[in-house]
């Protein structure tokens, strides 16, 4: 629940900010907002990455002390089709945020459009990657 909240207020402090008819706050209202999301980007992927690393150094220590197969394949229950789907799934995120970020800088000046622009990069690179999921499972 903290999350969302945290969320929905980040997302609203640019809204805010823009009540005000000052358009060099609107500006660093929006550069604030870029600089979170793209900490907050950043800190996914180290704990995403070092989550598998963690998860790579068990499951070698589980075969090394040579437990049962059935009680690993309860610990574990993750397939190598999922982990590379996250892995297309990553791909989908950066690449559409790559892709907004360039659209962004060539329609200068910077505004509530470059969200829009954003949100609808991000979006589509989703829905790629539910196509490539849907396409995969058949």
């Amino acid at each position: 629940m903290k999350k969302i909240i945290s969320l929905m207020t980040i997302i609203a402090m640019p809204f805010m900010v823009s009540a005000q008819d000052n358009s060099l706050q609107n500006s660093e209202a929006f550069r604030i907002f870029a600089t979170i999301l793209v900490i907050i980007l950043v800190m996914a992927f180290i704990l995403l990455t070092l989550k598998r690393i963690f998860d790579f150094r068990l499951k070698n220590k589980i075969v090394d002390n040579g437990i049962p197969e059935n009680i690993i394949a309860s610990i574990l229950q993750t397939t190598p089709k999922e982990d590379g789907n996250v892995n297309i799934k990553w791909f989908a995120i950066l690449a559409g945020l790559g892709i907004a970020l360039i659209i962004i800088y060539y329609t200068q000046p910077l505004g509530i459009h470059s969200l829009a622009i954003m949100s609808l990069c991000l979006s589509l690179s989703f829905l790629g990657y539910y196509f490539f999921n849907k396409h995969t499972e058949k």
